[in-house]
């Protein structure tokens, strides 16, 4: 995984303050690879509540992590308890890191 410690923490506290404490966050793409360079920061954000505005939410976590990260591309999807699977969700699960 080619995020920091320090960079693995804010993502998580940084989700957990704004999407709650029982979101889990997978880094998947590239960045989950050691053997890969560069890339932006791809991450799923699962939270088994049901959320009244994704898109909403998008952007204040968005805005929250690059404040905190720095200016770096952020990819994010959210699964709530209302999306119903696809196959990115299960690629992202398979192949990415739970932080």
């Amino acid at each position: 995984m080619r995020l920091t410690e320090f960079q693995r923490r804010l993502i998580k506290q940084t989700v957990a303050e704004i999407v709650g404490e029982d979101a889990r966050v997978w880094l998947f793409g590239s960045r989950a690879d050691d053997a890969q360079r560069g890339g932006d920061i791809d991450l799923l954000i699962e939270t088994p509540r049901r959320l009244a505005s994704k898109v909403s939410l998008l952007c204040r976590l968005e805005g929250a992590l690059v404040m905190r990260l720095g200016d770096r591309k952020i990819d994010m999807l959210i699964k709530d308890a209302r999306t119903p699977e696809a196959p990115i969700f299960r690629v992202a699960k398979q192949n990415g890191v739970l932080l």
